[in-house]
């Protein structure tokens, strides 16, 4: 009976630590909450309330950061106005834009039109672009938030802003404030778009298809497990790949995703044998 107690005792004890290390030991991933809804008045904005609101945009829903940085995945935009000429001339350029706000737009929308040489998917011969239309996909930004972007740009291109604030969001409805709401962007499901709308194939082979500036990840859920993954996305220099240079990823990805994206993308990744 001794030894039986003694069992149901120790067994107890053991459940007991595995309980609370479990609670208090391991760290607990939450649901990200979505981004607060930024209630906009257009009509009484200003041009620096306008452009903060494209900086906003730039640097969170529009996902923008995750490419262009100091880490050169993507052309920096600090010198649009100097270069943009030069782009609408050159004989590549197959858009339609006559000035740089409507190249800058132009470039938000179909990225394709003019590649700057050396970023566009491998193998195109820049001729296609790795970047997603900013209107669509899990990005989605809406027009007025498009025009915000480009007017950020101009100033923070060393261009004049001709942009104007759109006044017709939300007309025909008297009884309704004057107002739009910068909605949150809806969390994404399908882990395709997931790698394009976060650029992964920008600098990863996934299935023959991407860049070479990191490790290849076609089958790489045959040799790492969903821990690796999950911490290669949210700490990328806790292990570089032998051949590899470290601070070539972005390190903010855990602020650029929802929670449920991460694993999703952790999933496809981890079932890619």
């Amino acid at each position: 009976m001794r030894q039986f107690l003694s069992v149901v005792a120790f067994t107890l004890i053991t459940i007991g630590c595995f309980t609370a290390y479990s609670n208090y030991g391991i760290p607990q991933i939450e649901p990200a909450p979505p981004p607060k809804e930024e209630k906009l008045d257009l009509g009484s904005m200003t041009m620096d309330q306008f452009v903060a609101l494209g900086e906003r945009l730039f640097n969170g829903k529009g996902t923008c950061t995750l490419c262009h940085n100091s880490l050169g995945r993507a052309p920096l935009l600090d010198t649009l106005g100097d270069v943009t000429p030069g782009r609408l001339g050159d004989a590549r350029y197959e858009g339609e834009a006559g000035n740089v706000e409507e190249y800058l737009i132009e470039s938000l929308v179909e990225p394709s039109a003019f590649v700057v040489e050396g970023f566009g998917k491998k193998g195109t011969n820049d001729t296609e672009s790795p970047m997603p239309d900013v209107s669509g996909g899990g990005i989605s930004l809406s027009e007025a938030e498009i025009l915000a972007v480009v007017a950020y740009l101009q100033e923070r291109g060393g261009s004049e802003v001709t942009v104007e604030i759109p006044t017709d969001v939300g007309e025909g409805d008297e009884d309704e404030e004057e107002e739009e709401e910068l909605e949150p962007r809806e969390a994404v499901s399908d882990p395709k778009l997931l790698v394009s709308m976060f650029m992964c194939d920008a600098c990863h082979m996934i299935d023959g298809e991407g860049g070479d500036i990191g490790p290849d990840l076609s089958g790489i859920g045959a040799a790492r497990d969903r821990a690796y993954l999950r911490r290669a996305i949210l700490d990328p220099n806790a292990d570089i790949t032998e051949g590899f240079e470290p601070d070539q990823m972005p390190e903010d990805m855990a602020e650029q995703m929802y929670v449920s994206e991460l694993e999703i993308l952790v999933d496809f990744l981890a079932e890619n044998k």
